[in-house]
């Protein structure tokens, strides 16, 4: 437990950040999270929100709507890189080998997800963790519509990155203090963005399991 709390507190360390690249390595983080298959496991959702805390508190030296602006491009140009890959792979990623940074049930949590809710998979799924990472590349993998694609891209990327970072910018604002609870803050946002996978995942384990019994 002891471990669990140093590693909550080594990812919100905002001293450690800034110096290891800050602004920058949001942008790359929001970059991988959003389209490279091995940036599933990246923090993108509490990394958002602590950057909307940090910039409120001064920590990061950049004006929020310079922040906002860069974390969409990086949002909307992560999506893409994962769109190719997905169009270059193909069919082909199905059959790919499961390692410890690709497993074959990620692209089938995105299959379901896109079939449930089609085009707007891409902008409801920025919002899921492993969905938010797959599901460009297996709109890319079905050929989705450049055009369309295109469209949800950018609205998902402008939801996803202007809720979270601007709702812990103007927490940020209104109770300075919350950056010295930012371990707290991380630990209640993994709890929310896992909990629908978690109950997703339940689900349909159930679901497999009734239909056996019968």
């Amino acid at each position: 437990m002891e471990n669990f709390w140093e590693y909550l507190r080594t990812l919100t360390e905002a001293e450690s950040i800034i110096s290891s690249g800050g602004f920058y390595l949001l942008l790359i983080v929001v970059f991988a999270e959003t389209g490279l298959f091995f940036g599933f496991f990246l923090p993108g959702d509490y990394l958002l929100f602590l950057a909307g805390i940090l910039s409120a508190a001064g920590i990061i030296q950049v004006p929020i709507y310079t922040l906002v602006l860069s974390l969409i491009g990086a949002g909307i140009l992560g999506n893409y890189a994962g769109y190719w890959f997905g169009y270059r792979t193909g069919p082909v990623l199905f059959s790919k080998n499961d390692s410890l940074f690709f497993k074959k049930r990620y692209i089938a949590v995105a299959e379901e997800f896109y079939d449930k809710y089609g085009g707007m998979a891409l902008i409801l799924g920025r919002f899921f963790p492993i969905v938010r990472t797959f599901a460009p590349i297996f709109a890319g993998v079905v050929k989705v519509d450049i055009k369309k694609f295109t469209l949800y891209n950018i609205i998902g990327s402008v939801a996803w990155v202007t809720t979270l970072t601007l709702a812990g910018y103007f927490l940020g604002r209104r109770f300075p203090q919350l950056k010295d609870y930012l371990q707290y803050i991380v630990l209640g946002l993994i709890i929310i963005t896992t909990v629908p996978l978690i109950f997703a995942f339940v689900k349909k384990k159930l679901s497999k399991t009734n239909n056996q019994e019968q």
